[in-house]
């Protein structure tokens, strides 16, 4: 996938993420599905969104660069908390953490940096 060249418009996303076949999902993690909504191999910036699957967790891993996280439909959770539908979570350079979502969500996730698996 190439980095974005001419803007990225996703009409009525609150309603398409409701519907199976509206997105390309592929395997991300077990029980996590994603959909890249743009990749830069040069430096390491993407946004994707993800759909987990009831009790789906993604493992502990790092960040080295920004994550922003928009929960559009469902929850899910880390050391801080429970983040419901609609909540933002910003995670800074240097922060690890594993996420879970015991019923399952979609989110919006942008990454300044690529993530480092850890666990």
């Amino acid at each position: 996938m190439q980095p974005l060249s001419q803007p990225l418009i996703l009409n009525n996303l609150l309603h398409q993420i409701g519907q199976p076949n509206a997105f390309a999902w592929e395997p991300f993690r077990p029980g996590v599905d994603i959909y890249h909504l743009y990749r830069d191999s040069a430096s390491g910036c993407a946004a994707a969104l993800l759909r987990y699957q009831p009790g789906a967790n993604v493992p502990l891993h790092r960040h080295d660069g920004f994550e922003h996280i928009v929960v559009l439909s469902g929850s899910q959770i880390d050391h801080h908390g429970e983040h419901a539908t609609g909540s933002v979570v910003i995670n800074p350079p240097g922060t690890t953490h594993s996420v879970t979502s015991p019923a399952g969500c979609v989110v919006l996730v942008i990454w300044e940096k690529p993530v480092v698996i850890l666990g």
